[in-house]
């Protein structure tokens, strides 16, 4: 059965009403019926230096832990590839069945700007990326 958990960091500083809505997203999710990785909206937005931040909650619902080496991540709103970026977060690893709220940083050059980045998916392009061991 699929678990939230919140990374160290993530569970000192989160807001009460941030908490809320991630998991009231796990519930409305976890129940998927789904053998991979699977990224949920949790809020996009663009920093004081022009950085796209792309929050979502990483749904492992693969029988093995997902570490990120060089994942390649693409955002796409109403189908259009607007970022992509490989990343590779040691500290980011995610146990089988879990569910974890992380979010994406692609700095200003690896995204195009548009009006509105809100109703975008995050997919992951798994033949080069996350090592699911």
């Amino acid at each position: 059965m699929q678990q939230l958990q919140f990374e160290a960091s993530w569970d000192k500083a989160l807001a009460a009403v941030d908490r809320q809505k991630i998991e009231t997203i796990f519930s409305e999710t976890k129940h998927i019926n789904y053998q991979g990785i699977l990224f949920s909206p949790i809020r996009e937005a663009i920093n004081h230096k022009e950085a796209l931040l792309v929050s979502v909650l990483v749904h492992n619902f693969t029988d093995h832990p997902l570490t990120f080496h060089d994942a390649r991540l693409l955002y796409s709103v109403h189908g259009e590839v607007i970022a992509d970026k490989v990343f590779t977060l040691p500290s980011l690893a995610i146990s089988s069945k879990v569910s974890m709220p992380w979010t994406f940083i692609f700095p200003r050059n690896s995204y195009i700007p548009q009006t509105a980045f809100e109703n975008g998916q995050l997919e992951i392009e798994l033949s080069r990326s996350c090592k699911a061991e």
